[in-house]
């Protein structure tokens, strides 16, 4: 990747709706030239999917928790079992006291308790350690600047 191809992602990420032609005036190339370029980041698996940013708070998920998951087993291969539940966005093998980090999102606190309810109950999770969030200071999609990549 070079420095137009880091430009373009960022404009993607800043405003996925942008045409082309902004796309190539934003790094001085042609409409036609900024859709190659696109395109060969999708082809790449660069760009995985275009998509839009919803506020969880209003689709009632106005608690957010990370979970840290321990087992007494290797469940590092059952991701179905995390992604059955449909308030866990996330789910990650981690090294540590714990197996599995998740990310969850629920309108209320009882409702993140029934998620709980519903991880502990899967075979071999012997304990959970929740931080319920209070208030984020901000989130920011991946860039090639903060992961080292140039």
């Amino acid at each position: 990747m070079d420095q137009i191809d880091h430009v373009l992602l960022a404009q993607l990420q800043q405003d996925a709706t942008r045409s082309y032609a902004a796309l190539g005036r934003a790094v001085g190339l042609s409409a036609g030239a900024a859709h190659e370029r696109v395109r060969k980041l999708r082809e790449r698996g660069v760009i995985r999917r275009t998509t839009i940013e919803v506020d969880p708070a209003a689709l009632g998920g106005a608690v957010l928790a990370y979970v840290m998951v321990e087992t007494s087993v290797w469940i590092g291969d059952s991701a179905e079992v995390f992604s059955a539940i449909p308030e866990i966005l996330e789910a990650h093998v981690i090294a540590g006291s714990a197996s599995v980090l998740l990310k969850a999102r629920t309108a209320t606190t009882e409702r993140l308790q029934d998620v709980l309810r519903r991880v502990y109950a899967i075979d071999g999770v012997s304990g959970t350690q929740v931080t319920v969030v209070l208030e984020t200071f901000f989130e920011r999609p991946p860039s090639p600047e903060a992961t080292g990549e140039a």
